[in-house]
């Protein structure tokens, strides 16, 4: 069984997008969440080794639900995902608790390469 992993983010297509990379990869996805209030719920009930976090959603925005499941479990693995030029809100999020973070669009090779390290 491979690492389980949850995704969030509040656009479908991107979601979709870094499903494929993960599946493709050996990765088990466990769930998906297009909100950061979703993402802290999703993570309560399924316990994944590891998170993708948006920064930009409505509702809650990635960094708030990233100290929120911090609090759960202060080991959690996050790894946050960001569009270009939001270097400010990727030194927040390190600064909460994130492990690593990818840019948009995605690269394949660059999220795996993420997701092994932070796992290992």
């Amino acid at each position: 069984m491979g690492q389980r992993i949850l995704i969030v983010d509040d656009a479908a297509f991107m979601r979709m997008m870094i499903k494929d990379i993960l599946v493709k990869n050996g990765f088990d996805v466990v769930g998906e969440a297009q909100d950061g209030q979703q993402a802290v719920e999703k993570y309560k009930e399924l316990e994944p080794d590891l998170v993708t976090m948006d920064i930009t959603m409505p509702e809650m925005d990635g960094i708030t639900a990233l100290k929120q499941i911090l609090n759960i479990h202060s080991s959690a693995k996050v790894i946050m995902c960001s569009a270009m030029g939001q270097q400010a809100m990727v030194i927040d999020a390190i600064q909460a608790g994130a492990k690593d973070f990818i840019v948009k669009p995605f690269q394949a090779d660059r999220v795996i390469e993420a997701i092994q390290k932070v796992l290992n």
